[in-house]
Parts: C-alpha cells; sequence; structure tokens
C-alpha cells in the first residue's frame, strides 16, 4: 500500500512563521497600550486582541483536524480496495 507524499515545512519557514506572529501579536499590543483612550476602551480592544488569537488558534486546529480525518478516510478506504482485489480470483467462475 503506498501512503501519500506528506510535505513537512523547513526550520526557516517555521522560525519565520512563528517570528511574524509575535511581532504582530506585540506590534498590536504595544499599539492598543499607547492609544490615546480610556481604560475601557483600552480593555475592550485587548479582549478583542485575545479573542481573535484564540479564535485563530482553534481555527487552524480544525483545519488540521479535518485535513487529518480524509487522510484517514481515504487510507481505509485504499485498503479495502487492495484488500477486494487481492481476494478476487477472475478465472474463479470459469
Amino acid at each position: 500500500m503506498s501512503t501519500p507524499m506528506q510535505t513537512r515545512t523547513t526550520a526557516a519557514y517555521f522560525v519565520q512563521a512563528v517570528l511574524s506572529f509575535a511581532i504582530s501579536g506585540t506590534a498590536l499590543a504595544a499599539g492598543i497600550a499607547y492609544l490615546p483612550v480610556g481604560g475601557w476602551t483600552r480593555a475592550f480592544l485587548g479582549v478583542g486582541l485575545l479573542y481573535t488569537v484564540t479564535s485563530a488558534f482553534t481555527l487552524a486546529k480544525v483545519v488540521r483536524d479535518r485535513q487529518e480525518s480524509s487522510d484517514t478516510v481515504a487510507r481505509v478506504d485504499q485498503a479495502r480496495l487492495e484488500k477486494l482485489l487481492s481476494e478476487h480470483d477472475p478465472f474463479q467462475g470459469a
């Protein structure tokens, strides 16, 4: 049974993604902290930032889980097909 090739990210791409996330989050948090607005507005924007970040992580997890589930189903279907073909004897009825 052949398994589909899985693409792996490089270490440089991983570091770039982590740094990009950290820098953007830090810059936005600093921007919220230094806005010339009251405490309630600043708190609202901070909670909005946290909600957006946690929602993004949740969405990424759901997409990853769905992808893994479809890969698993495809592998099971492929194994069933290979078993069926290996058990089939075209000369049995002749």
